[in-house]
């Protein structure tokens, strides 16, 4: 007796859970003795996107990165992080950021993980050396655990910034520059690192940067600010192609040509 053929189920279809904002900030201004370094920016960044945010020295960048920190306050327009209101709820939206800069120094006279579980303590993590040993596998540095802050060279003094600015599983991760100055190995590290991060945690990552090829590495999406406002929003290749240009670098250069051409003209 054959057997009858296995019925034809239909498959599921699922409707996709739309994607939520970790960062969004709406019509932003800052001004300076008459000067507006930013002029109504609007940004969004969802959870574990990765987003870079770029434009020429004076296009109102760094002015912008520090309102969405909560360290100046807009002169007009709306911060809100995690649904926390900046200024009102800083300290409860800023418990769910993490910063990290290439600039920033780490001790000398302790051992990373012990660098590391001290500022698991400072985050309120109750038990931080588990959360430390898995970060250093994550980024590929766990062989540095016992190594003296002072023995670290300048690129695994970044990456250990980096490490440190993750352990409290923030839902926002900020990063300046954070692969400057980098020999390509801990370039990469920190690149498959954050990868891993935003997928596996869902942390939103937003990065400044001028290294134009590591942005185009590591980041979904890219902004771009030139006179204090958003002037591309996309892709890198989208943003590329709708200003005639191969690639961000070319990009980057004109932004900063066309800044420069208009201070010398004023």
């Amino acid at each position: 007796m054959s057997e009858s053929p296995e019925p034809v189920r239909e498959p599921v279809l699922q409707t996709p859970v739309p994607l939520a904002p970790v960062l969004q900030a709406r019509g932003l201004v800052k001004e300076y003795k008459r000067v507006r370094a930013v002029d109504g920016i609007d940004l969004r960044v969802d959870a574990g996107e990765r987003v870079a945010l770029l434009g020429p020295n004076g296009a109102g960048k760094t002015t912008t990165l520090l309102m969405l920190l909560g360290v100046i306050t807009p002169d007009a327009g709306e911060i809100e992080i995690v649904g926390k209101h900046l200024p009102h709820d800083r300290s409860e939206a800023m418990e769910q950021v993490g910063f990290a800069a290439g600039y920033l120094p780490l001790p000398e006279r302790l051992k990373v993980d012990e660098f590391l579980v001290l500022f698991g303590r400072l985050y309120g993590i109750p038990d931080p050396a588990p959360a430390a040993a898995l970060a250093l596998e994550r980024f590929g540095i766990a062989d540095l655990a016992r190594a003296m802050g002072n023995e670290l060279s300048s690129g695994q003094r970044t990456l250990v910034g980096i490490i440190k600015a993750t352990l409290h599983r923030p839902r926002l991760l900020v990063l300046d520059e954070p692969t400057a100055s980098l020999d390509p190995d801990v370039a990469r590290r920190v690149r498959n690192g954050l990868e891993r991060l935003c997928a596996e945690e869902g942390t939103a990552l937003l990065v400044t940067s001028h290294n134009m090829v590591e942005v185009e590495r590591l980041c979904d999406r890219v902004v771009f600010v030139s006179g204090g406002r958003v002037v591309a929003d996309g892709t890198a290749s989208e943003v590329a192609t709708r200003f005639g240009r191969d690639d961000l670098e070319g990009v980057f250069l004109h932004l900063a040509d066309a800044e420069n051409a208009e201070e010398q003209a004023s």
